[in-house]
């Protein structure tokens, strides 16, 4: 498969942006020439999670264990341009798959462990998929035989029965020619305003983007990097599965996220880059007697995205622990923005403001109106964030695409900024669906989050819109509280929003208190749930 016009080939790699590097490439050079160092290790919770002890793999290691998978995948009957599901958590044959489906000339399309028989049913279905790659057991899910019943005519090839993990010397696979833009995936949407959406990726598109996270995270070839995302959409593979098999690091797995043990695992295995979500960052930020319980001398950079950032923990970490953070904006599709200490030293201008990539970046980037598409270069002034380059998709898959890339093949985010710091920062103010309008007065929800994240009864916020029949919409504040924190009233929330200088029209005028807010497998905030969990 191939979605890639020959056009947009030409012109990135005439430009230095694409090459002939591709996923089983790279293996092939470290297998060769750091072949024993270490690629990939489970967490050490692997057998309460599957079942299994823990594997991990050098470069070598892994080079013959794709190679062993790709012979039985071959076997059972997949082959060039077949597409295969995996539904697997954060584990080594996980990482295998990758490489082993790389180097058949297949497509791997990844699903969330969470998945269940309505999304396997829709997914596959979509794709046409060839077979369905499995394990007998999460925890106590029997993920092979879930898949088995909602899937019947499709082969379902199970870990431990179908499928082995073997890493001794096989003779090597013999794929088809090596094709830096050849699909190698497709991952999904992440669903936060709907169904999920197939998003086709080359090997020149994931090349890019980990180059702009070793870019943002400084990262080296003698790193150890801690993942604890789910390897199944861009936090993961941009963030870690692809600068590590550029750079040859090392990658440790991490599933689910417990945080516990990932920060025995930062200590123990000596971790120098990590990316971890906002709530556990402010958490650790609030408790440095948690931080201090550990030994974290070798670690460098820890990343974190998805939501805005709070000022407050970038300067705690950076003052008094002496660790640098980065902020990372990106999507399946291809959006790779950051912020780094070098970028944005100030931690108020790191937290939510992205800088403008210039002429040599691997993207391009504009801001027009959403209504009338016009460009958008004043300060100060909102619109939809639109980009193009390396990193960014051809189209969603079988997909109606027409709306999705603007007249010169941009495309459209639907990624709502403004345009900050002479020009030279975009500040992140919500997606464009998201943006409440109280009687014609428009409210951005991301920044009353931030806002009542700084509450000190709260640990996690998010705020939706709700119908109102005079002015159409009103807020609702939904908030998880700080463990054993008094819960405030509406009318002190109200106050203190004032006290942090918010004009009226912003102010929520519906609480609601949650045990946890409504997140998608990657721990984004599914608005559209609280709003129909309210309405």
């Amino acid at each position: 498969m191939n979605t890639t016009a020959e056009q947009r080939i030409n012109t990135l790699t005439a430009a230095g942006l694409w090459g002939e590097q591709t996923l089983q490439g790279l293996l092939a050079e470290h297998a060769s020439d750091r072949g024993t160092r270490l690629a990939v290790r489970d967490q050490p919770n692997r057998e309460a999670l599957t079942g299994h002890l823990p594997v991990q793999m050098t470069w070598s290691e892994l080079a013959a264990a794709s190679d062993a998978l790709a012979h039985q995948l071959t076997a059972a009957g997949i082959g060039e341009g077949d597409t295969v599901v995996v539904q697997l958590p954060n584990i080594v044959e996980l990482v295998v798959v990758y490489y082993a489906v790389a180097k058949m000339g297949a497509v791997v399309s990844p699903v969330p462990v969470q998945y269940a028989a309505h999304e396997l049913q829709m997914l596959t279905g979509a794709l046409q998929a060839r077979a369905f790659i499995s394990i007998e057991r999460v925890r106590d899910v029997a993920l092979a035989d879930m898949a088995r019943s909602a899937l019947p005519a499709m082969p379902v090839l199970e870990f431990g029965r179908d499928l082995h993990l073997d890493a001794t010397p096989v003779d090597a696979f013999a794929g088809p020619a090596p094709d830096a833009n050849r699909t190698l995936s497709i991952c999904w949407t992440s669903g936060t305003t709907g169904t999920p959406k197939g998003v086709p990726r080359s090997h020149n598109m994931w090349i890019a983007t980990g180059r702009t996270s070793i870019a943002a995270g400084s990262m080296q070839a003698d790193d150890v990097m801690l993942n604890p995302f789910p390897l199944v959409n861009m936090a993961a593979l941009g963030g870690f599965l692809f600068p590590a098999a550029i750079l040859g690091a090392a990658v440790v797995l991490h599933h689910p996220l417990d945080p516990g043990l990932f920060l025995a695992q930062m200590q123990d295995e000596r971790i120098t880059f990590t990316i971890a979500p906002p709530p556990l960052l402010n958490q650790l930020a609030k408790a440095p007697a948690m931080w201090q319980q550990f030994d974290f001398s070798a670690l460098r950079r820890i990343g974190s995205g998805s939501a805005p950032l709070a000022p407050s923990m970038i300067a705690t970490f950076e003052r008094d622990y002496g660790k640098q953070i980065v902020n990372f904006y990106g999507s399946n599709e291809g959006i790779s923005l950051f912020s780094t200490p070098e970028d944005a030293a100030d931690p108020e201008v790191r937290a939510s403001m992205f800088r403008r990539p210039g002429a040599d970046a691997l993207i391009e980037t504009r801001v027009v109106d959403p209504g009338s598409g016009e460009e958008i270069t004043a300060q100060g002034e909102r619109g939809e964030l639109l980009i193009r380059g390396a990193t960014v998709f051809d189209g969603y898959f079988h997909h109606d695409n027409a709306d999705v890339f603007d007249d010169q093949g941009f495309f459209r985010t639907g990624d709502l900024v403004e345009v900050c710091g002479d020009g030279q920062f975009y500040r992140i103010a919500g997606r464009c669906k998201d943006i409440i309008n109280r009687g014609g007065m428009k409210i951005s929800p991301v920044e009353l989050d931030v806002a009542l994240e700084h509450h000190p009864a709260v640990a996690e916020a998010a705020v939706c819109a709700y119908p109102d029949e005079r002015l159409g919409e009103k807020i609702c504040a939904c908030l998880v509280l700080q463990a054993d924190a008094e819960a405030p009233t509406l009318e002190a929330l109200q106050a203190y929003l004032l006290e942090q200088g918010f004009a009226k029209f912003k102010l929520p005028e519906r609480l609601q208190m949650l045990e946890q807010l409504p997140r998608n497998p990657l721990g984004k905030v599914q608005r559209f749930s609280l709003q129909e969990s309210i309405s």
